[in-house]
């Protein structure tokens, strides 16, 4: 049988159609995967964190490790009002440019320990905020607080007396030894850690010029299980507020509100912690920490004057006020 001849006409239009088939076929090959996109991954606006902390309601984070300033909430470019916290795991690490404000972590995320790179840190701070919120100050600080009279054995700076609001300290789990411990340990960090370091940066070292924070977290060592041991937990912070209130130093307290609840439990109105002013963790994106700062205050006489949101790797903080 004979094999049936095409017009030529027809071989052409053959000849043709291969060739357009071929040129798609190279551009389908040459193109990219349609699910590759730069940087190779989700794009989201959540951070990690250590809880200067921030655990069980949500979070907020401490080893943040970028030094990417805050793009805000989705609307672009932040306003130049935003504050950041820096301490120890941001030891060496490029930090953010021309914060509103700072707020710079006096321990090493331990009440017993420094912060390694306090003078740097305080430098950063002192040279990069600019003040562009009245009422936030440009230099903050933060102590790292806790309580370990319940296991007073495994630890040596437990106080074996001493003179309190409630009396004696002999040495026990109480009361007065609690609130010992508490101003023994703001003792040892303004003068041994941040005194030190703020002469070496060229500050102030007057602690009185400064804004100082009680960072309350459940990841440090706190008594627990009964109200008892919460009245102690206050005894202690309140100890650290008498040291720097009798320096002349402000005074505001961090936490969240589960976790202040869970360590100091309800404020009296006779307590010196009462009037505080509160900064609030918890939030991942700067619109929730706007929305925090209408929250309760941690404390009944005191105000929501900061709220912390972690993104980038990095506790970014959204005045209130």
């Amino acid at each position: 049988m004979r094999a049936t001849a095409h017009p030529p006409a027809a071989r052409a239009a053959v000849r043709l159609l291969a060739c357009l088939a071929l040129v798609c076929l190279a551009l389908v090959l040459a193109a990219p995967p349609a699910s590759a996109a730069p940087g190779g991954g989700r794009d989201d606006d959540r951070g990690s964190g250590d809880a200067r902390g921030r655990g069980d309601d949500g979070g907020s984070g401490a080893d943040r490790s970028s030094g990417e300033p805050a793009r805000g909430n989705g609307r672009g470019p932040d306003d130049g009002r935003v504050g950041y916290d820096v301490s120890h795991p941001q030891c060496d690490e490029d930090l953010p440019e021309d914060p509103a404000f700072a707020v710079v972590g006096v321990n090493g995320g331990l009440a017993t320990r420094p912060n390694p790179c306090l003078a740097e840190q305080l430098e950063w701070a002192a040279e990069s905020a600019t003040g562009r919120v009245s009422g936030q100050p440009e230099v903050q600080l933060y102590l790292n607080t806790a309580n370990p009279g319940q296991v007073r054995h495994l630890v040596t700076t437990w106080p074996e007396s001493g003179r309190s609001p409630y009396g004696r300290c002999l040495g026990g789990n109480t009361l007065a030894c609690s609130w010992q411990y508490g101003w023994l340990r703001s003792y040892a960090s303004v003068n041994s850690f941040f005194v030190p370091a703020a002469t070496e940066a060229d500050l102030d070292p007057d602690p009185a010029g400064y804004r100082w924070w009680l960072d309350v977290e459940t990841m440090n060592t706190w008594q627990e299980r009964s109200p008892e041991a919460a009245a102690r937990n206050r005894a202690a912070l309140e100890g650290m507020t008498d040291h720097l209130t009798g320096l002349g130093a402000e005074v505001g307290l961090y936490s969240t509100g589960y976790q202040w609840g869970r360590i100091a439990g309800q404020v009296p109105p006779d307590s010196p912690l009462y009037e505080l002013d509160s900064w609030l963790a918890g939030a991942t994106t700067r619109s929730e920490a706007a929305a925090n700062c209408t929250l309760p205050p941690l404390v009944g006489g005191g105000r929501v004057v900061l709220a912390q949101y972690v993104t980038g790797g990095l506790d970014h903080n959204h005045p209130c006020r």
